[in-house]
């Protein structure tokens, strides 16, 4: 699940971190120190799951709640126990008081995980194939997922690159990336998705494919360096 951190308080964003990098299936994009931060980073990305703090400067947690057309998922993190039945006012997944020990946190983080698989069908969507059919004209082409350079979203359509040929599809970037393997492919900037295996180099913040350079996005560099098998 793709997420971002909000909270103004240094020695808690570090707690946080360390806890959410303690579980796999939370993806920390970005954090936040500001609420007002938090918002273009949700109007820009899509994002999954919102750990937010409530007592912030500027705008609090139930505030920025109350801003928001389509929450993502939302985990509340505080000091403070008198915000608790406001905050279930507005469906968070869960409320979590500081100091947040880990098992607590499992919890909370399984919770979301529940929902998050729900509300996409589950495993409905697990890739199991080596190969894909895309349609273009009348002709459903059979692609297998090892040529995947990248795929680059453009507007309402995204386009499949494959060593010979372009396929420009109305979908948007994240539908395919849950009709990738994971494994095999990374959401790298909000506008492209590579495939690990096909890099050839990458040069600061910029991965170099088949020729084509493609940026790596603030957002997603961290994970991204995580994820690749460096050797210093």
């Amino acid at each position: 699940m793709n997420t971002i951190l909000v909270d103004d308080d240094e020695m808690s964003t570090g707690i946080l971190k360390h806890l959410i990098d303690s579980v796999s299936y939370i993806n920390l994009l970005k954090t936040c120190r500001c609420p007002l931060e938090a918002v273009e980073v949700l109007r820009n990305d899509d994002i999954d799951l919102l750990f937010l703090d409530i007592e912030m400067p500027r705008l609090n947690g139930i505030d920025l709640i109350k801003s928001l057309a389509s929450p993502p998922l939302i985990i509340l993190t505080t000091s403070h126990e008198e915000y608790a039945q406001k905050a279930f006012e507005h469906n968070v997944v869960d409320y979590l008081l500081k100091p947040i020990e880990l098992p607590r946190f499992m919890r909370a983080a399984s919770k979301a995980k529940e929902l998050f698989d729900h509300a996409h069908g589950g495993d409905a969507d697990v890739f199991t194939a080596d190969y894909i059919f895309i349609r273009k004209n009348s002709v459903l082409n059979k692609v297998y997922v090892k040529d995947i350079l990248w795929a680059e979203a453009q507007g309402d359509y995204v386009t499949v690159v494959t060593p010979e040929k372009k396929f420009t599809l109305h979908i948007t970037l994240k539908a395919l990336e849950k009709k990738l393997p994971p494994v095999r492919f990374m959401r790298v900037h909000r506008s492209f998705i590579v495939q690990l295996e096909q890099i050839h180099s990458i040069d600061d913040s910029v991965i170099s494919v088949n020729n084509r350079t493609i940026p790596i996005g603030s957002l997603y560099r961290e994970s991204f360096m995580k994820r690749i098998n460096v050797l210093f």
